[in-house]
């Protein structure tokens, strides 16, 4: 079983205000979790009720009600009010109350703060490597400005939650999963600078050889690399080009 969260305790605790982006939302974390076979994952509301727990108060709520008799922490990982209590505290409570507790091995090159800077910075490649797995993306498909359709490339304009982080701009090859059916995708991220659309920024995915309407419908997209910036064309003619060579490479990227 794992124990998550469904919001990040940061801002219940300390009432930060500021926009902190998830790399992976609940729906998203629920998915890798199954993918993986954990048997079950327990996600808790994190209340002010909740963080006012002592250490020894959290760990016998989850032995009284989840009826946890091993409890595996992260290396560094503290809870319980203020965080002021550390692995020894732990062990000891545990055997007061029947818990074998055992301290995950570090694993230095796995960091959420370096996933995201080097995300954010279009470095995809070293991000996934940290994750173990294609960055993903979800969303549902909303209208949008339908350009792509009149240049070949019809595309599905996604509505991602406001929370989750958006890797840089650019063009990326993507695996896409629509109603448990697999295709393959050209992902944009960007502001479309050649189409002079503004400065508000769009993800859209034109998914290989498919032409069904597919509005509302949720895309679960799993980003493969990163094949270039955004950049902006002289002309459409110059940017439709572009396109077509983007498309094969993704193809050839993507190729079983």
């Amino acid at each position: 079983m794992v124990v998550t969260f469904s919001q990040q305790p940061r801002h219940v605790v300390s009432h930060e205000s500021d926009h902190y982006c998830l790399l992976t939302t609940t729906k998203e974390k629920l998915h890798l979790l199954k993918m993986v076979g954990i048997d079950h994952c327990e996600v808790m509301e994190f209340t002010p009720e909740l963080a006012s727990l002592t250490a020894y108060e959290f760990m016998q709520l989850l032995h009284d009600k989840y009826q946890v008799v091993a409890l595996v922490i992260g290396y560094d990982h503290r809870f319980g009010h203020n965080r002021s209590e550390g692995f020894d505290d732990y062990v000891r409570y545990g055997k007061e109350l029947g818990i074998d507790v055992v301290q995950a091995t570090e694993l230095p090159a796995v960091s959420s703060s370096k996933i995201r800077e080097l995300l954010l910075k279009g470095d995809l490649k070293a991000a996934n490597e940290i994750l173990g797995h294609p960055y993903q993306l979800e969303g549902k498909v909303i209208s949008g400005f339908h350009i792509g359709h009149t240049m070949g490339f019809p595309t599905a304009n996604l509505q991602v939650a406001s929370e989750k982080l958006i890797p840089a701009n650019g063009v990326y090859a993507v695996h896409v999963e629509m109603d448990g059916k697999q295709y393959q995708g050209m992902l944009n991220i960007g502001t479309r600078p050649t189409l002079a659309n503004g400065d508000e920024r769009s993800i859209e995915v034109h998914i290989f050889d498919f032409f069904d309407d597919i509005y509302n419908k949720v895309l679960h997209l799993s980003l493969v690399k990163r094949t270039r910036g955004e950049v902006r064309f002289a002309s459409k003619e110059q940017l439709i080009l572009q396109l077509q060579q983007d498309a094969v490479e993704i193809k050839s990227i993507l190729r079983p």
